[in-house]
C-alpha cells in the first residue's frame, strides 16, 4: 500500500497488507454482514444463489450436449458476445449491492490507481455474475474444443473472456460514476436505459425470427463478425484451433488480450481522474441557487383534488418528473410496454392481447412505493397516525399511477389492434388490461407494506442496498405471479369466449375487467393499509438504510 506525502509522490508503507486480499475480505465481510441483518435477506440470497447455480448448470449441460454439432461454435460465440454486452451496460441500470466496486467511495483513501485496479478486478470476480459467466465460458469451450491445441487454447480463453467482461464493466462504471451521480447526468442515463431496453427487445425479436429462418445456420454471418470481437474472440479462437486455423486462433486470442490491456488502461485513466479531480457536481452545488416562490398549485396540478389525496398525487407525479431513478424506471416501462406488442404486431407474429404487457410493465411501478421516497419517507411517516391515513396515502399513490397507466394502456391496445386489424378484440384487451392493472396495484400495495427495501442515492448504478437485491427481485416476482392468479377469472372468461365461439360478447370484457380491476385494487389497498400503519417503524428503518 502507498500513501501520498506532502511533497506529492507516494511512498510505500512498511508492513502494509497487499490490497488484493484486503478487498476480497472486504467484499466477503460486506456480504456476510448483510446476510446477518435478517433471515429474509439470507433466504433471498440463498434462493438467488440456487437459481444462479441451476441456470449455470443448465447452460453448461446444454452446451456440452451441443458438442459435435455443426453450429455449436456459432451459438457459443454469440452467447458470450451477448453476455459481454450485458456486462458493459447492465451494472449502470440494474440493482447492484457491491460496495467494494463503487470507486467514488475510495477517493479519500491514500491509494494509487494502479494497485487499486488489481484489487478491484480480483474482488470483482467474487459473486454470482462472474460465476455465471465463467460457467458459460467453460461450457462454450467444451462445446467447441476438439484436439489438444484447442484444449490448450480453451484453458486460456475461458478465464480471459471473463476478465475482459469484468474489466469492461468496471471501466464503464468508473468512467460514468461522476456523470450518473449528478442531477443532469442521471437524467441523461434515462435515454441510455431506454436505448438498452429497446436493444434487448430487438434481441428478443431476432430470436423469434431465428426459429422461423431455419435454425442456427442463419446466424453464421453474425457469428463471423462477433468471433473477432472481445470477449467472444477468445471463444472463437478455440473454434479456429479445432478447425486447424492456428493463425486465426492466435489472432483472435490476441484481440481479447489487447482488449483487456486497453480496458485496464482506460480504467486506470478513469480511476486516476476520479480520485484526483474536483467533483463538478460539488462545485455546481456551491453556486447560488434560484429560488421559486409560491406554494399554490397551478396548471395540471391545480386539477387535482384538495386535501391529502391531491397532495400525495402531486408528490408522486413530481417524483416521476424530477427524480432520475424514478424517471428512468417510468421511461423504460413506457418504452418496453409499447415496443413489445407493437413490434410483434408489425412482424405479424403477435396477438392483440400482447397489449396487456403494457399494463404489466406499468403496474410494476406500484411496488416498493415507500422505498422510492428513500430517507425522506420519515416526513411522510409523521403524518400516518392511523389506518385511515395509511389508506388515503396508498390510494392517492395508486391514483397518481392510474393517471398515467390508464390512458397509456388504452393507447397501446388501440395501436396494436390497428396494426393487426383486429378491432373486435379491442374491448376485451382493454378489459383484461384493466383487471391485470388492478391486481398489480393490489399486490404492489401489499408488497410495499410487507417487503420494503431501500433505494440508495449515493450510487448511480445501484437500486438496492447491499444484501437486499435478492429480496427485491423475489418480492417483485412473487407479486407478479400473485397478480396473474388474481387476474385468472377475467383470463378464464376471455379464453372461454374465444373457445366457445362467442366473440360477439368480447365487448363485455371491458366493463367486467374495469369493475373487477377496481374491486381487486381497492381490496388490496384496504388490506395493505393496516399493515402499513402497524409496521411503520419497520418500513421507515428499511427504506432509510440507503
Amino acid at each position: 500500500m502507498t500513501v501520498l506525502t506532502p511533497a506529492g509522490p507516494a511512498v510505500p508503507v512498511a508492513g502494509a497488507p497487499a490490497l488484493v486480499p484486503v478487498f476480497v475480505r472486504l467484499k466477503l465481510s460486506l456480504l456476510r454482514n448483510g446476510l446477518r441483518r435478517s433471515s429474509g435477506r439470507k433466504a433471498a440470497y440463498v434462493s438467488s444463489l440456487v437459481v444462479t447455480l441451476l441456470l449455470a448448470a443448465g447452460q453448461v449441460a446444454g452446451l456440452v450436449l451441443l458438442r459435435g454439432h455443426a453450429q455449436a461454435g456459432t451459438l457459443a460465440v454469440l452467447l458470450v458476445g451477448v453476455v459481454a454486452l450485458g456486462w458493459a451496460v447492465l451494472p449502470l441500470f440494474f440493482p447492484s449491492g457491491d460496495e467494494t466496486l463503487d470507486p467514488s467511495r475510495l477517493v479519500m483513501l491514500p491509494l494509487r490507481a494502479r494497485p487499486l485496479i488489481g484489487a478491484l478486478l480480483v474482488s470483482s470476480l467474487v459473486g454470482m455474475g462472474p460465476l455465471f459467466t465463467m460457467a458459460l465460458a467453460v461450457g462454450s469451450v467444451v462445446a467447441v474444443a476438439h484436439g489438444a491445441v484447442a484444449v490448450v487454447a480453451g484453458v486460456v480463453a475461458a478465464p480471459l473472456s471473463l476478465l475482459v467482461c469484468v474489466a469492461l464493466s468496471r471501466w464503464v462504471a468508473t468512467a460514468n460514476v461522476r456523470l450518473l451521480t449528478s442531477r443532469k447526468g442521471r437524467d441523461l442515463a434515462v435515454l441510455s436505459g431506454l436505448v438498452i431496453a429497446v436493444g434487448i427487445q430487438f434481441v428478443n425479436f431476432g430470436a423469434q425470427r431465428l426459429g422461423q429462418a431455419g435454425g442456427l445456420s442463419s446466424l453464421e454471418p453474425a457469428a463471423d463478425v462477433v468471433r473477432w470481437l472481445p470477449a467472444a474472440s477468445a471463444i472463437g479462437a478455440v473454434g479456429s484451433a479445432s478447425d486447424g486455423s492456428y493463425g486465426a486462433a492466435a489472432g483472435q486470442l490476441a484481440v481479447s488480450v489487447l482488449a483487456l490491456g486497453a480496458l485496464l488502461w482506460l480504467w486506470h485513466r478513469s480511476l486516476d481522474t476520479l480520485m484526483s479531480s474536483p467533483d463538478g457536481s460539488t462545485l455546481a452545488a456551491a453556486e447560488p441557487s434560484r429560488r421559486r416562490s409560491g406554494t399554490e398549485r397551478s396548471g395540471f396540478f391545480g386539477l387535482l383534488p384538495e386535501g391529502r389525496t391531491g397532495t400525495v398525487m402531486e408528490r408522486s407525479l413530481r417524483y416521476v418528473v424530477r427524480d432520475p431513478k424514478t424517471k428512468a424506471a417510468w421511461v423504460t416501462a413506457l418504452a418496453i410496454g409499447l415496443i413489445v406488442p407493437v413490434l410483434n404486431a408489425v412482424q405479424g407474429v403477435g396477438s392483440v392481447y400482447f397489449a396487456c404487457f403494457a399494463a404489466g410493465m406499468l403496474g410494476m411501478q406500484m411496488y416498493n412505493q415507500f422505498g422510492q421516497d428513500t430517507s425522506a419517507f420519515w416526513m411522510v411517516a409523521t403524518t400516518l397516525s392511523s389506518t385511515r391515513d395509511a389508506y388515503v396515502e396508498l390510494r392517492a399513490r395508486a391514483l397518481a399511477l392510474l393517471l398515467i397507466t390508464l390512458p397509456y394502456t388504452v393507447l397501446v391496445a388501440v395501436v396494436t389492434a390497428a396494426v393487426l386489424g383486429d378491432w373486435p378484440a379491442l374491448p376485451g384487451v382493454v378489459g383484461l388490461s384493466f383487471a391485470l392493472l388492478g391486481a398489480m396495484l393490489a399486490t404492489g400495495a401489499l408488497a410495499s407494506a410487507l417487503f420494503p427495501y431501500s433505494i440508495p442515492q449515493d450510487g448511480a448504478f445501484k437500486n438496492v442496498v447491499p444484501g437486499q437485491a435478492g429480496l427485491a427481485w423475489i418480492s417483485i416476482l412473487g407479486g407478479m405471479l400473485t397478480s396473474a392468479l388474481l387476474s385468472a377469472p377475467v383470463i378464464v372468461l376471455t379464453v372461454w369466449l374465444h373457445l366457445a365461439g362467442h366473440q360477439g360478447w368480447l365487448w363485455a370484457l371491458l366493463p367486467v375487467g374495469a369493475v373487477y380491476g377496481t374491486f381487486v385494487g381497492w381490496l388490496g389497498i384496504r388490506l395493505a393499509a393496516p399493515h402499513t400503519a402497524r409496521r411503520l417503524p419497520e418500513i421507515l428503518a428499511a427504506v432509510s438504510k440507503g
